[in-house]
């Protein structure tokens, strides 16, 4: 059966309202669900399974893995996009000049902003590239901006980048889950688990290249960053792990237990037929667009941004359809379980 069909995605969801959202949050596979109810009950019930399985976790660093195309000792969970962000920052030499895309995410430019001596340097997306320079140690930017769906030409910064000795941060939040990304090229990538990738909040993802690797200092180790963490639970630590893996936090249990089969449910689908769906919806999202006389923020993305139309967003709620509203534009965002009459849907109600 295609799970991209009607039939197959009711079978592994079960929302009850035209969710356009996924940019803000994603929706929980059924299968999902049911993990974290079996994790809570299990606390719940005060047995040794309701502790959290840190075989999952590894399980879903595997599949992480896989899916950015990198090997499994060059990812680092954690629970939020913005800690990733803050180690790399915190690794930066005094003096290091960080260059970001002008209204970026706040977690991919705070934890440099912060740092009174770093200068931190911003450019608009679209020439990006162009901007990196002789001083630049660090390009800090988005693959695909939350706010509006524009994509940046990663190809073109590395090119930069490679040209000037300095190093790539991507953060990969908007784009792994619906398109084929690659993190091995890059320094460092960063990706939330609770958007595309149908997991729940307290799940991210930090790859790190070999060669940047002895750039950073596994500030928040804890007993889960030792090479056999079951003997390093008191007292300093004799060996850090391997690779990435030095830079794990605690995990969130419920997070990751949710994770594990909503990762499998998008590799048993592939990244490629997501891609094709979500962004074939965002192209007739657009076109309807056209026909109302709106013009969105130019892309191909499955996050499409309409400006000046953040004030329908309380209507379109009130008519069950879920959007979001984004630095001015209402943003809708299509996924592999959205369908053709949802894009109907939010089309007639703006319609009036």
């Amino acid at each position: 059966m295609d799970l991209l069909s009607p039939e197959a995605v009711r079978a592994e969801f079960a929302h009850s309202t035209t969710y356009l959202n996924t940019a803000t949050c994603g929706v929980l596979p059924l299968a999902a669900v049911a993990e974290v109810h079996r994790l809570a009950d299990a606390a719940g019930a005060g047995i040794p399974a309701g502790s959290g399985d840190f075989d999952r976790v590894n399980r879903v660093r595997d599949a992480f893995a896989r899916l950015v195309g990198v090997a499994r000792d060059r990812v680092a969970v954690g629970s939020a996009v913005s800690t990733h962000v803050g180690l790399i920052s915190a690794a930066l030499p005094a003096g290091s000049e960080v260059l970001c895309p002008e209204g970026d995410f706040a977690s991919v430019i705070n934890p440099f902003v912060v740092r009174a001596d770093l200068k931190v340097r911003f450019a608009p997306l679209e020439s990006i590239a162009e901007a990196v320079g002789p001083d630049t140690t660090l390009v800090a930017l988005s693959a695909v901006q939350s706010a509006d769906g524009r994509t940046a030409d990663l190809a073109a910064v590395r090119a930069a980048t490679a040209a000037h000795g300095a190093r790539m941060l991507v953060d990969a939040t908007h784009a792994v889950g619906w398109l084929p990304f690659d993190a091995s090229p890059y320094a460092y990538t960063v990706t939330a688990g609770y958007k595309w990738l149908l997991g729940a909040r307290g799940v991210s993802y930090l790859t790190v290249s070999e060669e940047a690797q002895h750039t950073l200092t596994p500030l928040h180790a804890g007993w889960v960053a030792a090479a056999s963490m079951w003997d390093a639970t008191y007292g300093p630590m004799r060996q850090l792990a391997d690779g990435a893996l030095r830079f794990d936090e605690s995990p969130a249990f419920l997070g990751y237990h949710a994770a594990e089969p909503a990762l499998a449910l998008l590799e048993r689908i592939g990244i490629g037929a997501v891609h094709a769906h979500d962004t074939a919806l965002a192209a007739r999202y657009r076109a309807g667009l056209a026909r109302l006389g709106l013009e969105p923020v130019p892309g191909d993305a499955p996050i499409v941004s309409v400006p000046g139309l953040a004030d329908r967003l309380p209507s379109l709620l009130a008519a069950g359809v879920v959007t979001a509203a984004r630095a001015g534009n209402l943003r809708a965002s299509f996924h592999l379980y959205n369908t053709e009459a949802d894009v109907d849907r939010l089309l007639d109600v703006l319609a009036g």
